[in-house]
């Protein structure tokens, strides 16, 4: 099932980049939820196109529409299709790319495995098959929020070697929205800005890193083995375009500390149980300890640049290609809510199966 994600609370995306419009099918949300489009409305305008000088200029709406699964303003426990209408495809602008390879594309990956690819667009390697993502991670969002009380956010931390200041327990919602980055440390956010700014005028792309946070979560969400919430949570992450690796906590930086520097002590106060040091990211063997998780992701520089490069064509002929279209210079400022999205249904899947297991 490559298009379906989690157990409990189950999402099948569907939808070409360049087709009639993409959604997802959401199965499993719990019943007598209050839902409507402006609950997920909010989240695709942050993920949408054409929202700012530093991302593709390509102009979509993004509006969602409910299709099933609400009855009254109330969900019904049955499933909820929401669908979103492509309104600006311009396929002409990859008549070149029906016969050739894009480098570091998924173009070619898909014409191994199938035979066959959508080569407008990019078809399901775009990113908009995320729209299906971000608005069932609304509604897991909306349940994790009024159900468990737990927060869901995150934010740019670095675009190339420009590094933002953010503390993870302190940063607000309103922090990340101040700029057209995402960045909540508006002094870095400005020479992020300036930055992409650069890069997209050389017709080049840049890579950078996007931290993600959930406060409030519960001791005990997650299992033990290939279950664990880390694992959960790297595999959502790896899942989106461009993203290449994950980390949680300390990550890759926790081998430069000894055992002793590393761990977590544990005190208790007023019957609870808390860490005081949070190297371990909010998740220990695998469960959450009751502090608040952050985890690291990269993203790569996108892959398109308007620059001719070495490929191969549909018949394995060396050619070149130069890149052409409406293409974000850097992912991060649009990956915000991507992550989020994804955040929130690992925890709200997590969440459901331990009420199931545990009550």
């Amino acid at each position: 099932m490559a298009n379906t994600f989690g157990h409990l609370f189950r999402i099948t995306t569907w939808g070409e980049s360049h087709g009639g419009g993409v959604g997802v099918i959401v199965d499993g949300c719990p019943p007598r939820l209050p839902l409507s489009e402006a609950d997920i409305q909010p989240d695709l305008d942050r993920r949408r196109p054409g929202q700012s000088k530093i991302v593709t200029p390509r102009k979509e709406s993004d509006t969602v529409q409910i299709l099933s699964g609400i009855s009254a303003g109330q969900t019904l426990g049955t499933p909820i299709c929401l669908w979103v209408k492509n309104e600006d495809a311009r396929s002409e602008a990859y008549n070149e790319m029906k016969d050739k390879f894009r480098p570091s594309h998924a173009d070619y990956t898909y014409f191994a495995k199938y035979g066959i690819r959508a080569w407008q667009g990019g078809g399901r390697s775009s990113a908009r098959e995320t729209i299906g993502r971000v608005a069932a991670g609304a509604i897991a969002k909306k349940i994790l929020h009024e159900q468990f009380g737990v927060e869901v956010l995150s934010y740019v931390k670095q675009v190339q070697r420009v590094t933002g200041t953010v503390d993870p327990e302190t940063v607000k919602l309103a922090d990340v929205e101040a700029n057209i980055v995402r960045c909540p440390d508006a002094t870095a956010a400005e020479k992020m800005i300036r930055l992409i700014e650069k890069i997209r005028r050389a017709g080049n792309t840049v890579g950078g890193i996007v931290e993600g946070v959930a406060r409030g979560v519960p001791a005990g969400w997650g299992e033990p083995v290939f279950d664990k919430l880390e694992a959960d949570l790297a595999k959502a992450m790896l899942s989106l375009p461009a993203c290449k690796a994950f980390e949680v906590g300390s990550g890759f930086g926790g081998i430069l500390l000894t055992g002793r520097e590393h761990n977590d002590l544990i005190r208790a106060r007023a019957g609870k149980v808390f860490t005081t040091t949070n190297r371990s990211g909010g998740i220990q063997g695998g469960i959450s300890n009751g502090e608040t998780i952050f985890f690291r992701l990269a993203f790569k520089p996108v892959a398109t640049v308007m620059h001719e490069q070495d490929t191969v064509d549909v018949n394995l002929q060396n050619t070149t290609l130069k890149g052409r279209g409406r293409h974000d210079p850097c992912v991060l400022p649009r990956a915000v809510p991507m992550v989020e999205a994804m955040t929130a249904l690992v925890l709200v899947d997590h969440a459901l199966r331990h009420r199931a297991q545990c009550g």
